[in-house]
């Protein structure tokens, strides 16, 4: 054997992945971030019952998770009002997303997301070799009806959208969503509907769709607001049929047992969920006012980050970045016209919005000159 025997579309696909992490970049840097507020990880950590939970769940680490996810799904049924068969239990929302892709697309079937939206999708639908479809953010928001009609013009199988949405941090209210989707989604086009931020969005965001509606499919994590990213757990809503048919090629025996106890205990801590509202919410105010005094706008949020505009273009927006990361400061940015003449700087506590403060003009500075 002379080489390795790739697919011819896994030889076709580019060397890349959809994020580089803080730790390659620190490794690269040689020292690690005074302040980590790039990746929308919740820096206040999870609940201490959680903590308690995947500790003692270390114990039995020796035997392999429950494979269906059962106490946990269960509870999760319980807590959206839907039936056990409704909910999916997987490694975080990519791992479901990798494996709805799998099982939704073939070569050369059509997918429609938004031009800037989370890469990581458009990752999968490239390693199964379908064919996407881009459509602009309106207004900074992702745009339903411009979706739902380029889904319809290319006959698209999935057509994704994020609401809370990543990186601009804009929301659409449920009720708006809702309609879209009755007047505009494609009978045979299957929503994928990214959840990942409803925690911390306004009431009424959340669409109010029949688990068992067969045009969407609903993902949600545990990485956010409970503070369990590094656990990998995420769950989706959708008809028993498609719930059912993750059995097909997922991987039964994925989920680690730790986090599936740990996530089980975060589930019942609603008093630590309000308690991480709060903390965001007054973060994302700091982060705003941080802003503000050096004449630059945030735009709303209804997540755990805020879109800062830097006045200009890609160009000052990554020098900024540049700078704040060579000052210990790690945030990350949108990829592509117009969203990258922002920055996106996650919630994280007092004392690193205290770092984040002392950088930002410097960084502004450093960044205009150059």
């Amino acid at each position: 054997m002379t080489g390795f025997r790739l697919t011819p579309l896994a030889a076709s696909l580019p060397s890349t992945v959809p994020f580089v992490g803080p730790e390659t970049q620190e490794r690269q840097n040689g020292r690690p971030f005074r302040a980590r507020l790039g990746a929308n990880e919740s820096i206040f950590g999870p609940s201490p019952r959680a903590i308690d939970a995947m500790e003692r769940a270390a114990r039995d680490i020796w035997k392999y998770g429950d494979s269906s996810s059962h106490d946990l799904r269960h509870a999760l049924a319980h807590a959206q009002g839907v039936a056990p068969e409704n909910v999916l239990v997987g490694e975080g929302i990519d791992g479901i997303l990798g494996n709805l892709v799998r099982l939704t697309v073939a070569p050369g079937d059509h997918v429609v997301t938004s031009e800037g939206a989370y890469p990581t999708f458009n990752y999968h639908v490239a390693g199964f070799g379908g064919t996407l479809h881009k459509v602009p953010y309106v207004n900074d928001h992702e745009d339903p009806a411009s979706l739902f009609e380029k889904a319809a013009q290319v006959g698209a199988k999935l057509v994704y959208l994020a609401n809370p949405d990543n990186p601009m941090g804009t929301w659409h209210e449920g009720a708006t969503l809702q309609k879209a989707i009755d007047a505009h989604l494609p009978e045979d086009c299957l929503l994928v509907l990214d959840e990942a931020y409803i925690e911390f969005a306004p009431k009424g965001t959340a669409p109010r769709i029949d688990p068992n509606d067969p045009r969407v499919i609903r993902t949600r994590t545990f990485s956010k607001i409970h503070g369990m990213a590094g656990a990998r757990v995420g769950y989706a809503i959708g008809a028993p049929g498609l719930i059912g048919a993750f059995d097909k090629v997922r991987n039964h025996f994925g989920m680690n047992r730790a986090a599936q106890d740990g996530a089980l205990a975060a589930l019942q801590d609603a008093d630590y969920v309000a308690d991480i509202r709060e903390k965001v919410a007054h973060a994302r105010g700091r982060i705003a006012a941080i802003a503000q005094a050096h004449g630059l706008s945030a735009l709303p949020s209804a997540t755990n980050f805020v879109a800062v505009d830097m006045g200009g273009d890609h160009v000052l927006a990554r020098a900024f970045l540049d700078a704040l990361n060579a000052r210990g400061v790690f945030i990350r940015m949108p990829g592509v016209v117009p969203l990258n003449r922002c920055v996106r700087i996650s919630c994280g506590r007092d004392a690193d919005l205290d770092v984040l403060e002392a950088e930002f003009g410097p960084a502004l500075d450093a960044a205009r000159q150059s």
